[in-house]
């Protein structure tokens, strides 16, 4: 096989390990329900089946890009994936919370030596036009794995058992290692072999693990004082302001060691020199505001499709898959234009595109909307996504030398990642907050504590609770679904805001078209 196609062919592989771990970030939310009736867990449990994987995850990624670099992209890629599908084989065997849980803690694990591996790899291996179309294929993978998620987790769960949800990581596996060996071509920094900065290491892990988890449990716990204390938490303060004490002392630290570090020419978990590259710096600027509204609308979508029209979780899975679509439609056009477009104008298109759609999903949601009302704009938004998400990340890593690829490559993930819980926490406050409030005001002719415990019964189940109150009475149910309904209308507005901040600050990069920037690199070449 010609060095070419077995460029193509890796990047075959190289995406499908990128589907792998999207696909299981979103394939649980569908899959909860049974996993509550078969192992009976806690709900605290449930919170933590969900967030303990992106909580790892995001934690470990610029500790991988980096390792990464030094020991091996391939060989990164390959030991992520396995301890991905051997910690998928404990999850689908769990017996138990406590036993998925630590679960999903080693899959976070393997999934942030991935993720930062695939997108160094992609930079090492193709150069100019080549590059945008490989980072087109990456982005819209991930675009289009976050709607096929629940439609293969819905139908998993519907038709077999929660477990093979987990379980189909396995031969993805096994596919993804032998097609890695096979057609992958390794590449490393041969030229630095000085010692892992082991402190930043630990100082970046502090960092993102306390910021992230005072983003997720935030609501939980009372963003000030204690709204619900943790168990032996003696005092009347949240967790969550020492939490985000913890991240600013430990970024500082990190910082402050890091060019300690650099002055002293040791090597660093963080190149601060990279933040010198303009399409650096405000590539991952933009990179994290825009993920702030990516994936916030995500979160409601599905449990306004199942709690509120009435759809099971293989019905959500096809709807969604309109998002899925838009994307994988977005990487031909990518491919077509992106010769003669510049990505940072790709980038604006898609972000435009995304605005679009969520705005128009917006003006849509209400508690008696169809599937046919919101598909078109679910396909708008997934062109966007497609488009934005990987010309974005070509544009953050444009200018990045190869050497340290996997160091900026981990920076611009951890940006992204970042971004996603931030968007997250937000915008799930805005959508339980509101459901809350507008449900309470519909409700104000009952009497205070049965309203209370009805508006608490709703959003303490993220909705799930109101196909129950049909049976009960059918007045309150239908007050339940309008407020959920208002809810999630606010929620998809407020991430449209998030996205015209993008927008805006994607206007501080610049880019060529890929055919003028080589021409400018053949007229200066000696």
């Amino acid at each position: 096989m010609s060095s070419s196609r077995r460029r193509w062919a890796g990047l075959v592989f190289i995406s499908v390990a990128v589907a792998l771990i999207i696909v299981d970030s979103t394939i649980v939310n569908v899959a909860i329900p049974s996993i509550i009736e078969d192992l009976d867990i806690s709900s605290t449990q449930v919170q933590w089946v969900q967030e303990s994987y992106t909580l790892v995850f995001a934690a470990l990624l610029l500790v991988f890009g980096t390792l990464a670099d030094r020991y091996g992209r391939r060989r990164m890629l390959v030991i992520g994936v396995t301890i991905f599908a051997l910690s998928s084989v404990l999850a689908a065997l769990s017996q138990s919370g406590d036993l998925l849980i630590g679960s999903r803690v080693l899959q976070g694990i393997g999934g942030a030596m991935v993720l930062p591996t695939t997108l160094s790899l992609i930079n090492a291996t193709f150069r100019g036009r080549e590059r945008g179309i490989a980072f087109a294929i990456w982005g819209s993978t991930i675009g289009g794995m976050v709607a096929v998620g629940p439609l293969l987790g819905g139908w998993l769960t519907t038709y077999f058992s929660w477990r093979w949800a987990f379980g189909i990581n396995v031969p993805l596996g096994i596919i993804i290692v032998v097609g890695t060996l096979v057609f992958v071509i390794e590449s490393k920094d041969a030229a630095d072999s000085r010692r892992i900065d082991v402190i930043g290491a630990i100082l970046s892990v502090l960092t993102s693990a306390s910021l992230v988890f005072g983003l997720i449990e935030g609501r939980t716990y009372g963003w000030w004082l204690v709204n619900k204390a943790p168990s032996r938490w003696p005092f009347e303060l949240s967790p969550i302001p020492l939490s985000f004490a913890v991240t600013v002392v430990a970024g500082v630290a990190f910082v402050i060691w890091g060019l300690h570090r650099q002055k002293s020419g040791k090597t660093t978990l963080l190149a601060f020199s990279l933040f010198r590259i303009t399409s650096f710096r405000n590539g991952n600027i933009a990179a994290l505001i825009v993920a702030l509204g990516e994936f916030g609308i995500i979160l409601s979508l599905p449990l306004w499709l199942q709690n509120v029209l009435g759809y099971d979780a293989l019905q959500t899975g096809f709807v969604l898959l309109a998002l899925a679509i838009g994307s994988f439609v977005a990487s031909g056009f990518a491919g077509a234009f992106g010769n003669r477009i510049s990505p940072v104008t790709v980038v604006r298109v898609g972000l435009l595109a995304e605005i679009a759609g969520v705005a128009g999903l917006g003006s849509m949601i209400s508690a008696n909307t169809s599937w046919g009302m919101i598909v078109p704009f679910l396909f708008v938004y997934g062109f966007g996504v497609g488009l934005a998400t990987a010309q974005l990340t070509g544009v953050v890593l444009k200018d990045v030398p190869v050497d340290q690829s996997g160091q900026g490559s981990g920076t611009q993930s951890t940006a992204r990642q970042i971004g996603s819980a931030l968007g997250i926490a937000i915008l799930g406050t805005v959508l339980f907050t509101s459901a809350g409030t507008a449900l309470d005001a519909r409700l104000s002719d009952l009497p205070s504590a049965a309203r209370t415990q009805i508006v608490d019964a709703v959003v303490d189940s993220a909705g799930a609770a109101i196909p129950g109150l049909e049976k009960q009475d059918k007045a309150v149910a239908t007050a339940a679904r309008e407020a959920f309904s208002d809810a999630t209308r606010y929620a998809a507005f407020a991430a449209a805001g998030f996205l015209v901040l993008g927008f805006l600050a994607t206007l501080r990069l610049r880019g060529v078209s890929v055919d003028r920037e080589e021409r400018e690199r053949a007229a200066s070449a000696p």
